[in-house]
């Protein structure tokens, strides 16, 4: 599997695990300028923008270690962006950490949702 595999197959399974948990998703992969948001989702008062990050080894670190003070404040513009393109005015929104570690040889993979990161 390459980069890009891992990371749709990790996005696919936290959009998965976000519908079990009640969210509605609005947008994947979005555009915003020069950022992209993983996932836009709506849940009660809140639309929620989920960074998603998958992990196969720890080769490359943690998920949790890859949300650097530029990543959050890239991602804080992206949702500004979303907001205002959309015009959801009305909606509370929410940044969000799914890191997804994917055991290859069990086959099997963890999800881990952090809530309200930024």
């Amino acid at each position: 599997m390459h980069n890009q595999e891992i990371g749709r197959y990790g996005e696919q399974l936290a959009c998965e695990y976000l519908i079990r948990k009640g969210y509605k998703i609005l947008s994947r992969n979005y555009k915003a300028s020069y950022k992209e948001l993983d996932i836009v989702a709506e849940r009660g008062v809140f639309i929620v923008f989920a960074e998603v990050k998958t992990r196969i080894s720890k080769y490359y670190g943690s998920g949790i270690e890859s949300m650097s003070q530029k990543k959050q404040r890239d991602l804080k513009y992206a949702i500004n962006k979303y907001l205002t393109l959309k015009k959801l005015w009305n909606k509370e929104p929410r940044g969000d950490l799914i890191l997804v570690d994917i055991n290859k040889g069990k086959k099997i993979a963890k999800i881990k949702h952090y809530e309200d990161i930024l």
